[in-house]
């Protein structure tokens, strides 16, 4: 029987620094699948050592992974599929309670999976549940192709509890070159779904003003050291960075 047999996908490009280790904390579900965007480095190569099932999305002008989400989970196997990335880690914890879930007699279709966040290699407590939805029904899901599009489940949605922190996922560190790369990019589309929105010299200096304040004193950043004040200066840089590029794009600016 397949019904209660989980698939882990894996979505990937240039993935080979970190694809390793997450690999190696998934291969007890029931199949991996990495689905790879046309990799330049060995990224393919460490997957199939693996034993992993490599399944190739044409990157094409794609800068995203969003695109190949959907793509992805209707490549797996069996009908529960749980999303990580390839810098994130899933606990042996996590992976028995997915198991207990869908063998009980009442579950939801998709689960909202609680996520330790990284930085600077410090866990940031005040980011904490950061619940993302990636354990799911296949045939009952389906992923948009916009930059931090989440996934349409039709049915019910429950969650992992927080309470138990070996049940959260584990986002890990990425340095600061990569987490600038990313955010240039994410930004960049960013544009792509709010290119109507009105920006003004007042609401750039204002929403991320108020997205550091929040992430650096509201929300306690302050008392996390060293990676409470990177994180909250990356959120306010996410949005001011995002409202200067939807600006320039209806100002018609080129570089």
């Amino acid at each position: 029987m397949n019904e209660n047999k989980i698939s882990v996908v894996i979505n990937t490009y240039n993935e080979s620094a970190t694809l390793a280790e997450t690999v190696q904390h998934v291969k007890d579900f029931d199949e991996i699948v990495v689905c790879d965007m046309e990799s330049t480095d060995n990224t393919v190569a460490i997957a199939q050592s693996l034993g992993c099932r490599v399944v190739t999305f044409p990157k094409g002008n794609y800068n995203i992974v969003e695109p190949a989400r959907d793509f992805a989970i209707h490549a797996a196997t069996y009908p529960w599929v749980l999303v990580v990335d390839a810098d994130e880690i899933i606990t042996a914890e996590l992976r028995e309670y997915l198991y207990s879930y869908i063998n009980s007699e009442n579950h939801a279709t998709g689960l909202l999976i609680p996520r330790k966040n990284y930085v600077m290699n410090q866990f940031v407590k005040n980011s904490y549940p950061d619940y993302q939805l990636r354990f799911f029904m296949k045939d009952k899901t389906t992923w948009p192709p916009l930059v931090h599009a989440k996934p349409n489940i039709n049915g019910e949605v429950g969650k992992v509890p927080s309470a138990d922190h070996k049940l959260a996922m584990i986002h890990k560190s990425m340095s600061v070159y990569t987490k600038l790369a990313k955010m240039n990019t994410y930004t960049s589309n960013e544009v792509v779904k709010r290119k109507n929105e009105s920006v003004s010299l007042l609401r750039m200096f204002v929403k991320p003003t108020f997205r550091f304040f929040l992430h650096y004193i509201i929300k306690g950043g302050i008392f996390q050291g060293v990676s409470g004040l990177v994180l909250a200066i990356n959120e306010a840089n996410y949005k001011f960075y995002t409202l200067v590029k939807i600006w320039e794009a209806k100002n018609g600016e080129r570089n």
